[in-house]
């Protein structure tokens, strides 16, 4: 680790200028003293919609990112799209560097509590990686949970195109029926985390979202890797 120690942002798109300010934000708040790196292919998110799915060359792609993050002597790196977890999932193996999801913190944080988790999303190809961390996390736990997906479908257009407005009613109306059937919801998208507040009044139930919880776990792995390789350093100077 440097003398000043540095996070890797990894970043999919160049579509999600306020929720990587965002993230930005929270890591100045947390670790004012932290070199923050962003490293970006601002084509793999469009090309996993596209595709349906993270394919072998979005993977690779992903781990070229991590790559050139550890070449650049991040200390963590924190990938900022919740779609392209199983690319994450090869880059761990592949990389040395601790590799933190956004929505890590998030998701583990659901299933604490909750016997019957939401998934909510406005990107198709986000909800079977967000499920299925919701379910490691679940394991992980010894927690048994049933996991409910709801898609706002054409939200994301709609949000594309500039109608802030009515994308977010589709993303209320579709939180409300989810509501039904769970205890709480995670926001598949950190697009989504401003509503967080509007969604939970709503709906009267917990609601997560990811930027600053993923910040935050971020920098407590930083925090932790720095403790390590002090004991380290004091071990061997003994």
């Amino acid at each position: 680790m440097s003398t000043t120690p540095s996070i890797a942002v990894l970043h999919t798109s160049l579509l999600f200028i306020n929720p990587d300010s965002l993230i930005n934000e929270y890591l100045a708040e947390l670790a004012p003293d932290t070199k923050v790196l962003h490293f970006v292919d601002s084509d793999v998110l469009a090309a996993v919609v596209r595709d349906g799915e993270v394919s072998p060359a979005s993977t690779q792609r992903m781990l070229h990112l991590a790559q050139a993050a550890e070449s650049a002597g991040a200390d963590v790196i924190f990938s900022a799209c919740s779609s392209v977890g199983p690319a994450i999932d090869v880059a761990r193996r592949l990389v040395s560097v601790p590799i933190v999801k956004i929505d890590d913190a998030m998701t583990a944080s659901a299933v604490k509590s909750a016997d019957a988790v939401g998934v909510l999303a406005t990107v198709p190809t986000t909800l079977p990686p967000t499920r299925a961390l919701v379910e490691e996390k679940a394991r992980a736990a010894g927690r048994d949970i049933s996991v409910q997906e709801r898609l706002c479908e054409g939200a994301f257009s709609v949000l594309m195109s500039g109608d802030r407005d009515n994308h977010d009613a589709m993303v209320l109306e579709g939180a409300r029926a989810l509501a039904t059937e769970v205890d709480a919801i995670v926001l598949a998208q950190a697009s989504m985390a401003r509503l967080a507040p509007a969604i939970a009044e709503a709906v009267g139930k917990p609601v997560l979202s990811s930027p600053r919880s993923g910040a935050e776990d971020a920098v407590r792995v930083l925090h932790e890797r720095a403790a390590a390789l002090v004991h380290a350093t004091e071990m061997r100077s003994s």
